[in-house]
């Protein structure tokens, strides 16, 4: 699927801003925006935390794999949940249709925006505290990563004028 205009796929922690950065770098860029997490209730017809409260943390994790797995985007930017890292499938395809843009938060950041995990949204393994979720996710995040963008500092604008001006490079040198 490489040959129609690429994708972006933005991935990082909880509250690392992939939504608000995405739907910013997605106008500047003339792209559509595609919120996984919404695609995701949609096709499964309940919210997020219903479906970890029916079929268990694992269970959210295979719907959500499927679902990014089967993604079909092209000129858009895309904002799949935190988790997606744990879905084989689902980076490998991401990988296959966009670049991908790890936006990388320290975790006194993190922890600063998250504020009230469960407001959040944010599904934990039993016993497992932010701190050792960070810990677990960030080697996926580099491990999958085409892009790292440090945000620690900035805002959502001066994030998203570095990445189009790096993608717009990366689009005009790739066309010739």
């Amino acid at each position: 699927m490489r040959q129609g205009v690429r994708s972006y796929t933005l991935i990082g922690m909880p509250a690392s801003g992939k939504s608000t950065i995405g739907v910013l770098l997605a106008k500047r860029l003339g792209c559509s925006f595609i919120d996984v997490d919404l695609v995701i209730q949609e096709k499964e017809k309940r919210l997020l935390k219903e479906i970890i409260a029916q079929e268990g943390m694992e269970g959210f994790l295979e719907v959500e794999n499927r679902i990014n797995a089967g993604l079909e985007a092209e000129n858009a930017v895309i904002a799949p949940g935190g988790s997606v890292i744990y879905g084989k499938e689902a980076m490998e395809h991401l990988k296959q249709i966009s670049t991908v843009i790890y936006l990388k938060l320290s975790y006194e950041e993190v922890e600063k925006r998250l504020g009230d995990l469960v407001d959040r949204g944010v599904a934990l393994k039993e016993g497992m505290t932010l701190l050792d979720l960070y810990r677990e996710r960030v080697p996926y995040y580099e491990k999958y990563a085409d892009i790292t963008v440090e945000e620690n500092g900035r805002t959502p604008g001066e994030i998203v004028d570095e990445l189009r001006s790096m993608l717009e490079k990366e689009r005009g040198e790739r066309r010739q």
